[in-house]
Formats: structure tokens, sequence, C-alpha cells
């Protein structure tokens, strides 16, 4: 299958990481953190409690070593939805290489596609981040991530990322003028499950919007920005 891409023109970002903190430049000056880095204030309780059962060490070993997988089937996906698939150089990592062969039969769902690794921005929610994938999911424009996991996911655990997609969304519109409603999460398991999880953008505005001050009120970060949020 040879995907189809669509010409779409966004402005130029640059990231910063510091102390932990990651910060985007936008064209006109502004620095807005990573979408990322503001959904680090929303309750982790369940993540505190398993990195103390297990360990500091073995926590970030096991975090790490996801990291790693996850990174090597995403730019396996943007490869392959770029036409450009070198299956030689990546049959070399073999787990990774084995979970993205699973999550070909949904890659078949994404045809026009406007960008993949892009830059995006908000003046109004003040930041920024990386979108892996905007395309058309069968048949309507969707921002698309791309997920690895040791097991099935359930629903409830994922909503940092529909927070997260849909503040994509929210970006790609302010910045082209093109909305966006739909998201979709694309997961699959290291026993080979392949999970699909449709949403729509407006059931999270409110959490991400209220998400962004809270990460503002606890962090001195300022921009000269013109916003209607704060």
């Amino acid at each position: 299958m040879k995907f189809n891409h669509v010409k779409c023109e966004l402005p130029q970002i640059s990231a910063t990481t510091t102390d932990g903190v990651r910060l985007y430049e936008t064209p006109e000056g502004n620095k807005y953190p990573s979408i990322t880095t503001i959904l680090s204030v929303r309750k982790k309780e369940g993540l505190m409690e398993w990195r103390k059962r297990v360990g500091e060490k073995t926590a970030n070993y096991i975090a790490g070593k996801a990291a790693a997988r996850g990174t090597k089937v995403h730019h396996m996906c943007e490869d392959y939805l770029n036409n450009d698939f070198d299956d030689k150089k990546h049959k070399k990592d073999f787990l990774p290489y084995c979970l993205f062969q699973q999550l070909t039969s949904v890659l078949q769902n994404i045809d026009n596609i406007h960008a993949q690794e892009a830059g995006l921005y908000s003046d109004k929610y003040m930041v920024a981040g990386r979108v892996d994938c905007i395309a058309e999911y069968n048949g309507k424009l969707s921002i698309i991530d791309f997920k690895t996991s040791t097991k099935e996911r359930n629903d409830n655990w994922n909503e940092d990322y529909y927070i997260q997609c849909s503040a994509y969304a929210e970006m790609y519109g302010e910045l082209t003028g093109t909305e966006i409603k739909q998201i979709v999460i694309l997961c699959v398991t290291e026993d080979g499950t392949v999970q699909e999880f449709i949403k729509e953008k407006f059931d999270y505005l409110d959490a991400l919007q209220e998400t962004a001050v809270e990460w503002r009120s606890k962090n001195e970060i300022t921009c000269d920005i013109k916003t209607d949020l704060l």
C-alpha cells in the first residue's frame, strides 16, 4: 500500500530541556512548555506506588526499556507511512519489528497524511509539542498517536493520552484553521495484541485547560503572549 501525503505548511519551533522541563520556542519568541511536561502535574499515585514498590533502580530500568521499545516502533511506523520502510534495517530490532508488524493491520486505515513528527503550539493554551501523525483515519482527519505497552491497556488508563492528543488537535486548528475533532490511539502490546482507541477531543478540553492552568500556577515561567486562557 502506498500512502498519499497532503502538503501542509507548519511553522518551525525549537525545543530545549532544563531541569526536566521541555520548552518550545515559537516563531514569535514565546516559550511554551511541552504538553507532556504540563501533564506531569496530574496525580500519579499509582505510578509512585509502583516505583516505591519495585525500587527506583528497577523502575528506571523498566521505564527506559519501554521508552526505547516505543521509540523504535514509532520510527518504523513513520518510515512505513512515508513509503520509505527498509525491512532489512528494521529487522535488526527484533521485538520492536514484530510489534510494528502487528500494527500494520490498523495502519492500513490511515491515508492522506498531513504531517508526521511535526512541532505544534497553541497561544490559547500556552503549550506546545510534537505530534506523531496527522492524517485521515477511516476517512476522518485525526490526531493519531502510536503506543506500545507491556500488557493490554484499560481505557481508563489512557486519559493523559487523550488530553495530549486533544491538545495537538487544538494546536493544529489554531495554526492552520482546519479543525480536527477525532483523536486515535493505536497501541500494540508485547504479546502482539493491537488496541484501537477512538475519541472526540471535546470530551477532554476542560481537562486540558485545567491542567495547563494548574501547571503554570506551580511554575514561574513568563511569556509575552496574547491569551484568553488565564
